[in-house]
């Protein structure tokens, strides 16, 4: 396990030496993005506004920020489940020529394979709650915001160090919880031999 501090826009080189269970902290140039802000674009057939070449980090998150003295103040930042936005994943790597995505837990086989194909990775927060990270992180612009609404539209976010995240899909589409799945399984197994419980046994359900 290796420790990173990368600054946005990333390159390949930056991604590339990232593995599953590396810790990294971002800085730099990202913007914000849900759900109906990928139907908009992919299903619905709408332009981007705005262009990714100099901004590749995408984070899953719909951030609660008002306006203060003609100024834009985040309050409250907590990354969403990025496995709810399979749907549009691959197409968003692909299309946004992303480099990260910032989300809680994974993604699924196709966002892997083109992570793998385009050279980009998923990174989860490990053991942090994201609301401490507010003051290290500015409110630069936005777009979208009568389409879609406060929560929804794409904030761009200037990040200072922010972190730590931990690589949970790296650019070879290995799969950081899958592992942790395929361990959980092996002492499962193990445990039920040394209690004497047979393997077909199911949990009580309390409903």
């Amino acid at each position: 396990m290796a420790e990173y501090h990368l600054t946005a826009p990333l390159t390949d080189a930056d991604v590339q030496k990232l593995k599953i269970g590396d810790i990294v902290y971002v800085s730099g140039k990202a913007f914000t993005c849900r759900s109906r802000l990928q139907k908009y674009i992919f299903d619905e057939k709408n332009v981007l506004p705005f262009s990714t070449e100099g901004r590749n980090v995408l984070i899953h998150n719909g951030p609660v920020i008002i306006k203060e003295n003609g100024k834009w103040k985040l309050m409250s930042f907590m990354p969403t489940s990025s496995i709810r936005f399979e749907k549009w994943g691959a197409k968003s790597v692909d299309e946004w020529n992303l480099k990260m995505i910032v989300g809680k837990t994974t993604m699924g086989e196709e966002t892997a394979k083109m992570m793998k194909e385009k050279k980009c990775v998923h990174v989860s927060p490990r053991s942090v709650s994201p609301n401490l990270w507010i003051d290290s992180i500015e409110v630069e612009d936005v777009y979208l915001y009568d389409e879609l609404g406060r929560i929804e539209a794409a904030w761009f976010f200037n990040l200072k160090d922010i972190g730590p995240f931990i690589v949970d899909i790296d650019t070879e589409g290995n799969n950081y919880f899958d592992k942790l799945d395929g361990e959980i399984a092996k002492r499962k197994e193990k445990a039920l031999k040394e209690l004497g419980i047979d393997e077909n046994f199911k949990f009580t359900k309390l409903y």
